[in-house]
């Protein structure tokens, strides 16, 4: 089920690695659809509002990649998506209490934006509305099993990494377009991998001999 993404996923990386620019667009394109297959191919219930969820998500993250050259439309998207992640953890996906660990992202976040300070202009507002969902987001995936709560926090890595990038470019991360893709691509896949994890177990407990064993 998730032969799609890693065989896009690692043409993209490849591709990145070797500053193949047409290819790293048409690939960065299909890696959201190859996700989005293969979470329909391995549901157990496809009409489920949990598997409803995670498509959603990952459709307005694969509008968030084909738009991020424009920056400003490209957030919104993503914002969007962890929106509708946060409703998939909070009333799909929960299976515990928020952890203690994830006050990390509170004072990650903080730090983020000290370290951007003004270099991000008239983009603040937008910076701090964004890094805010994205941490609750995280904060909230600690909730779910650990494949989505480690999805979450690929995602704060992938997406400070891209920040950083952005708008203190003069810090040099090595790699940093491939660290940016590596962390994005393994969030995804492990929040998608939770939730079939999730779904799978689910239906199994639901299932007559579950009930009567």
């Amino acid at each position: 089920m998730l032969l799609p993404i890693i065989v896009v996923g690692l043409v993209h990386l490849a591709a990145t690695l070797l500053s193949l620019p047409g290819v790293v667009e048409w690939t960065k394109a299909l890696l959201l659809p190859a996700l989005v297959i293969g979470l329909i191919w391995g549901a157990p219930e496809r009409r489920s509002p949990t598997v409803v969820l995670g498509v959603l998500a990952l459709l307005l993250s694969w509008v968030g990649d084909v738009t991020l050259r424009w920056f400003v439309v490209g957030l919104v998207f993503f914002l969007l998506a962890h929106i509708a992640y946060l409703v998939l953890f909070i009333t799909r996906l929960a299976e515990r209490r928020v952890q203690w660990w994830a006050s990390a992202y509170v004072v990650w976040l903080v730090l983020l934006l000290t370290i951007l300070g003004t270099s991000t202009g008239a983009l603040l507002i937008p910076v701090i509305a964004y890094g805010v969902v994205l941490s609750l987001m995280a904060a909230f995936a600690s909730r779910c099993n650990r494949w989505v709560a480690w999805g979450g926090a690929l995602f704060v890595a992938s997406d400070s990494v891209l920040a950083i990038n952005k708008f203190l470019p003069e810090a040099g991360i090595p790699l940093a377009d491939l660290v940016i893709m590596v962390t994005y691509i393994a969030a995804q896949t492990l929040i998608v991998w939770g939730l079939l994890v999730h779904e799978r177990a689910r239906v199994v407990a639901a299932s007559p001999a579950a009930r009567a064993g």
